[in-house]
């Protein structure tokens, strides 16, 4: 019987078909490469230039290789961009808290879980897209997940609603870095500093009427939100944010 074609749809992770172990094809393979090597070429090209500038071509040119050299390690690009996905999730490896450490506060370490998490989503951009495509069951992304977890196990919240707690956080986590690190670019996009880019922003859409009412009527918010400049505003709106979550937390740990 002749072979079929792999069915695209039917890919599921690098990690579940055997892949990610392979450190080539066997005899003949380019000198001077490895996966590591090609992963880390892939994250720094992906935050240069994002998902949209990635090419396997572009990043054989990076390593001046040829792109076939690049395929003797890995089948696809999706299979890189998942592989670059967890070496992303790496660099969180000594941020991590210990969830054993009871002389540390459960907020403190959840808060830690968080800023680190946020972090990274700006530092890569390109991330957030990813996270939303791919498995997630790479070791570092499930390293971080299994300390998430246990340090939620430790908020008293009941089993059935620990699940809620850790997408209550970390879904907005997600959100909010994602706006932000998408901000950032845009910011790098178009040359402007981000208080400047702000400024233009807002003088802009204040020649909307529409928008402008939005604007004028959410003065008072503007004003009580406090901050010279965009950082500060980001950072004061995430922490109150992120204890507004924890007070919630507290409050069904309570109820039981």
């Amino acid at each position: 019987m002749a072979e079929t074609a792999k069915d695209p749809a039917a890919h599921t992770s690098v990690w579940l078909e055997g892949k990610a172990r392979r450190r080539g094809r066997g005899g003949g393979q380019p000198s001077g490469l490895d996966r590591d090597r090609i992963t880390g070429a892939a994250v720094r090209l992906l935050d240069a230039e994002g998902l949209a500038g990635f090419s396997m071509r572009r990043l054989a040119a990076e390593l001046n290789v040829t792109a076939m050299s690049v395929y003797w390690y890995v089948d696809t690009k999706d299979d890189l961009l998942e592989l670059a996905l967890d070496a992303a999730f790496g660099e969180l490896a000594e941020l991590l808290p210990d969830p054993a450490d009871e002389d540390v506060d459960w907020r403190d370490q959840l808060r830690a879980l968080a800023r680190a998490y946020r972090d990274l989503l700006v530092r890569h951009p390109w991330l957030s897209p990813l996270a939303g495509t791919f498995l997630n069951v790479g070791p570092d992304h499930l390293a971080f997940t299994r300390v998430v977890q246990r340090v939620v196990r430790r908020t008293g919240v009941p089993t059935r609603g620990l699940g809620a707690a850790v997408a209550a956080v970390f879904q907005f986590v997600y959100g909010f870095g994602t706006i932000e690190g998408h901000f950032r670019a845009r910011c790098t996009a178009v040359g402007m500093a981000p208080d400047d880019y702000f400024r233009h922003a807002m003088s802009e859409v204040r020649q909307v009427p529409p928008a402008a009412d939005v604007v004028k009527e959410a003065g008072d918010i503007m004003a009580a939100r406090g901050g010279d400049t965009v950082q500060e505003m980001w950072e004061r709106d995430f922490d109150f944010a992120l204890d507004l979550l924890i007070a919630g937390i507290e409050a069904m740990a309570d109820r039981g």
